[in-house]
């Protein structure tokens, strides 16, 4: 049990957080009951699912063995989006081959060349044997490509012979294959959030308006919360009032006087700046209502998103929309698989619902999601080189929510691993505290280039922390 205790600096009555004891929170919704708001003020977005089917070429190498012929879609008009992905039927069956799609822009009308999607995505996934995992809505999935704005798509799928083995025929490719082409839909209109000043006023307003002390007619502001809205947001009710866009960051000094160390100093970097689900505009509908927890946080993994480099940062919240939608709707899992995201100019974003400052159970890393957590940095960085503020904003939140369980950046400890490639279930994994996803599993993640940089946000993270 972790000894650092956490003061209340809003909202006291509503789910304080007294030690880490009471950071593991049982999975029932954590609010009270919130006014409604119509359905159709749910924040949009939709998920066209297309079947691939064969593609009979007549190109050198096509295979016509059963399972073996490539299949895809040939290029056709759609509903716009502006993510896509491949699915198929086992989560536990592996896509020997090769993914590309090429989008035609509704700006512009031009095709885009072919882009390759990455095929082996099954390492981000809940651990075998939990509830997550065991749902039965799990599939396999490819990692997610953002395109922007769209409105046509081709797609083939090639599967690939065994390079060490001459004369081999092509693997199998998976059942059921699926194009998922994911709309985030439109952010939220200017005034509809708050940041985190405006979020106790505008709580306020309406307590007022219900005794009719106030009117409100002329506040195009929506500060009224669904159930679901409210039920993620009153997890950080220590930290922000309900409704908050944003957890405001705090100097060091700050953070300290907010954190009680039993037996001394605390370690902590200062808290960062984090935009939270409300900010991003998270559809609190789409996601499994309990929210799940687990001991402490000892290890914090870095990963990429694999979705490319092609987004603007002012696109962050519509590419964190569309990841979340393809992990839920697509992927079949609870909740967004990562519990924080970076966009390439250091912003920090909430990812996993269940409460910035807590220990989140997330999907990141398979075989080691128990008492970590996941940091994902939207973009790919196999072969791009990580801006410069994506490596502070990794070692600043490492700072800030390692430090809150006492964990130095610079050290390494060991996880129990629940199954999964590298490890073998039940094995004792020594890890860096700061790890990138291949740490744990056998993946290219977080990519060669932001790897690189793990042991530069390790030292600039400790230091942040005073050590």
């Amino acid at each position: 049990m972790s000894k650092i205790c956490f003061m209340r600096a809003f909202l006291a009555s509503a789910i304080g957080v007294a030690c880490t004891a009471a950071l593991v929170l049982p999975t029932a919704a954590l609010a009270a009951p919130a006014p409604a708001v119509p359905a159709s003020a749910a924040p949009p977005g939709s998920t066209q699912s297309l079947p691939l089917v064969p593609l009979l070429s007549d190109a050198p190498g096509d295979d016509r063995a059963a399972g073996t012929v490539p299949q895809g879609l040939t290029e056709r008009d759609a509903k716009p989006f502006s993510l896509v992905g491949v699915i198929w039927n086992d989560p536990e069956a592996e896509l020997h081959g090769t993914v590309q799609v090429r989008t035609r822009s509704t700006g512009t009308g031009a095709w885009s060349g072919w882009q390759f999607l990455q095929t082996h995505h099954h390492e981000h996934a809940a651990d075998p044997g939990t509830v997550e995992r065991e749902t039965g809505k799990v599939r396999g999935s490819t990692a997610p490509l953002w395109v922007g704005a769209s409105d046509g798509v081709e797609v083939r799928v090639r599967p690939e012979r065994d390079a060490a083995v001459r004369g081999a025929a092509p693997a199998p490719l998976p059942s059921g294959l699926r194009l998922e082409l994911v709309d985030p839909g439109d952010d939220p209109p200017a005034g509809t959030t708050t940041t985190a000043a405006d979020a106790a006023e505008d709580n306020a307003d309406d307590a007022a308006a219900q005794t009719g002390a106030a009117d409100d007619a002329d506040d195009p502001r929506t500060s009224v919360l669904t159930a679901e809205d409210a039920a993620a947001s009153a997890v950080n009710a220590d930290l922000v009032p309900l409704g908050a866009t944003e957890v405001p960051a705090l100097s060091k000094a700050e953070t300290e006087a907010q954190t009680f160390v039993l037996g001394g100093k605390p370690r902590i970097g200062p808290r960062p700046r984090i935009v939270t689900r409300k900010g991003w505009g998270a559809n609190e509908q789409l996601r499994e209502r309990n929210f799940v927890y687990t001991k402490r946080v000892k290890v914090a993994f870095v990963h990429h998103s694999a979705t490319g480099n092609n987004y603007s940062c002012s696109q962050a919240d519509s590419v964190l929309r569309s990841i979340y939608r393809y992990h839920v709707k697509s992927s079949g899992w609870r909740d967004l698989g990562y519990n924080f995201a970076i966009d390439k100019c250091g912003n920090i974003y909430e990812g996993r619902a269940g409460g910035v400052a807590k220990p989140v159970m997330g999907a990141h890393t398979l075989g080691f999601n128990t008492n970590s957590t996941g940091i994902a940095v939207l973009g790919t960085y196999s072969k791009t080189k990580p801006p410069a503020a994506v490596v502070k904003a990794v070692a600043g939140l490492a700072a800030w929510k390692l430090g809150l369980y006492g964990a130095d950046p610079r050290a390494m400890t060991t996880l129990k691993s629940g199954g999964g490639n590298r490890y073998k279930k039940g094995t004792i994994a020594k890890l860096h505290v700061i790890s990138g996803h291949r740490d744990g599993v056998s993946t290219d993640c977080p990519g060669v280039h932001l790897y690189s940089k793990l042991d530069e946000a390790r030292a600039d993270s400790a230091r942040l922390q005073g050590r």
